[in-house]
């Protein structure tokens, strides 16, 4: 089991001396994975850990902005556990770390407090107080205190490197097929179900709601989806993303319609794949129409899932 860490200072002997994955990892896409492969690649023998910052430190420094999150810290987990971590350091990033500058955060943290051997990160990897450390920085002043260094360079596809920018903007833009071949699988929306005003139920549509939380809001609208349900099984369905204009609706949330599913999920954590995008949120004359439409959005989010 992956151990989940969020001190640097005290940590036990047990983590020291690993070959250790820098990054944010927002979305852990092909290119965060080949930062994790390069780690491992490098020296096989020991143990393979991700060093992460939670919050993002955008979040930190810009707290205003719209939620932007691809992928929150326990999905993040999980990720980093399926690619071998025997363990991640998820620094919380306050003022104090904010401030800590580069040097001293190579010194302190990697070399000190982890021991790490071997360390990996992507070309464009910044740390330390004002963005004072880069991936050059990095090379020279961890080789000088005797760990290794490789930087990966970025993973490109035909629309030139991935990042996470880019694959929020396709998301953002209602293409999660483009969104799904960045990151190597469909973006998922990870949340507990809540309860919403269950008029679902009375339309013939029972859903699941899903608050957005910090998480990116893609394009609002229709999809065809699949949802990770919390014993594992998956279940094919359709899905409501934004405000709800028809109904009076103020906050935008997802509401996942499950086929041929029975059962009481609330207050339990599923995931919410995006697959296709079906169609732009609209106002509706009222539920007759709304229905009528469900119904049509049901019957394409089937055929598009071969169900």
């Amino acid at each position: 089991m992956t151990l989940l860490l969020r001190d640097w200072h005290d940590l036990p002997d047990s983590v020291r001396g690993a070959t250790v994955a820098l990054g944010n990892f927002d979305g852990m896409h092909r290119g965060h994975r080949a930062v994790l492969a390069t780690a491992h690649a490098a020296r096989p023998e020991l143990p393979l850990a991700a060093l992460t910052f939670e919050p993002h430190p955008r979040e930190h420094f810009r707290p205003g902005d719209p939620p932007f999150r691809l992928t929150l810290l326990p999905a993040k987990l999980a990720q980093l556990a399926s690619l071998g971590c025997a363990f991640v350091l998820a620094l919380p990033f306050d003022e104090t770390l904010a401030a800590m500058p580069a040097e001293a955060f190579v010194r302190d943290v990697l070399h000190g407090a982890l021991g790490a051997k071997h360390l990996s990160c992507g070309m464009d990897f910044a740390f330390g107080h004002r963005r004072g450390g880069d991936a050059a920085f990095l090379s020279h002043h961890a080789g000088q205190l005797g760990m290794g260094v490789t930087l990966v360079p970025p993973v490109s596809d035909e629309e030139g490197p991935l990042s996470s920018s880019r694959i929020r903007r396709v998301l953002q833009d209602g293409y999660p097929e483009r969104a799904t071949r960045k990151l190597g699988r469909p973006w998922e929306i990870v949340g507990p179900v809540t309860h919403g005003d269950k008029r679902g139920r009375t339309i013939g549509f029972p859903t699941a709601n899903v608050p957005l939380g910090r998480h990116l809001e893609p394009a609002r609208g229709v999809y065809a989806v699949q949802v990770v349900l919390p014993d594992g099984r998956v279940a094919g369905g359709v899905a409501n993303i934004g405000a709800r204009p028809t109904v009076g609706g103020t906050e935008s949330r997802v509401e996942a319609h499950l086929f041929d599913f029975a059962g009481d999920l609330y207050g339990q954590e599923v995931g919410v794949r995006l697959l296709h995008f079906l169609r732009p949120e609209k106002r509706f004359s009222g539920l007759p129409e709304l229905t009528a439409q469900i119904a049509a959005d049901a019957d394409s989010a089937r055929s598009l899932l071969g169900l």
